[in-house]
């Protein structure tokens, strides 16, 4: 498996998550749960967030010193 094909894995694993929490927080009325999914989700698009820019950085590093 390419490292493109585990990032894009990670990143359907990581939205079905955040998917499964938002589902809890729409019936859920305890605040200490909605604190805990809401942190949760918050982690996972952080987490998401430095893979893709990880990536970009990356692949601009990458095409750069094709330009020159």
């Amino acid at each position: 498996m390419s490292q493109r094909e585990s990032n894009l894995l990670w990143l359907k694993d990581m939205l079905e998550h955040m998917m499964h929490c938002q589902e809890q927080l729409e019936w859920t009325e305890d605040e200490e749960t909605v604190q805990v999914l809401t942190e949760a989700m918050l982690r996972d698009l952080e987490s998401c967030r430095r893979l893709l820019s990880e990536t970009i950085r990356r692949r601009r590093d990458w095409a750069e010193p094709a330009a020159v």
